[in-house]
């Protein structure tokens, strides 16, 4: 799937295909620390089930197919960064803005 215009993976593709990027210098005990740290982020070793609403369900994988992942890897995501404090709200593209609401 084609990423969208302006998306940062699309400028760092861009930035790497125009010779832009240059790797930094880690050392090796860097690399593991950085290795582990990414084994342990991505260990996902536990099953957690909820009840949503069809809508609710539905929009989250309209959503989903917007930002080209599945709807469960976005409900993740969402549940990290919000745990995290880097939820941004956002509104989804298929949203109508109708204005203020009193």
């Amino acid at each position: 799937m084609r990423k969208r215009k302006g998306s940062v993976e699309a400028r760092v593709a861009d930035a790497y295909e125009a010779g832009r990027l240059v790797p930094l210098a880690s050392s090796q005990a860097e690399r593991k620390k950085l290795r582990d740290a990414a084994r342990a982020t991505l260990v996902k070793d536990r099953r957690v089930n909820i009840r949503l609403s069809s809508p609710l369900l539905s929009d989250l994988q309209a959503r989903a197919a917007e930002e080209g992942m599945p709807y469960q890897t976005l409900i993740a995501s969402v549940l990290h960064k919000y745990v995290t404090g880097r939820l941004v709200e956002k509104p989804s593209r298929m949203t109508v803005s109708t204005g203020s609401r009193g």
